[in-house]
């Protein structure tokens, strides 16, 4: 799951497809909105996306470590 963000207000969460979708832009934006250089090139009012960790990534992480 991901959490999009304008500035510090929060718009939504979903999956990157779902965000992709609901900006009307190509999954490697959301990725690249993601990154270390789009925060800082952007002003303080722009799309950021931050991945949450949900209880199925927490399982699986849990799991692999066994």
């Amino acid at each position: 799951m991901y959490a999009l963000y304008k500035g510090d207000s929060f718009i939504d969460l979903g999956t990157k497809q779902y965000l992709a979708n609901l900006l009307n832009v190509k999954i490697e934006t959301i990725t690249y909105y993601m990154t270390p250089a789009h925060r800082k090139r952007v002003k303080s009012n722009a799309y950021i996306v931050i991945k949450i960790e949900d209880d199925c990534d927490k399982e699986a992480n849990q799991n692999e470590s066994i």
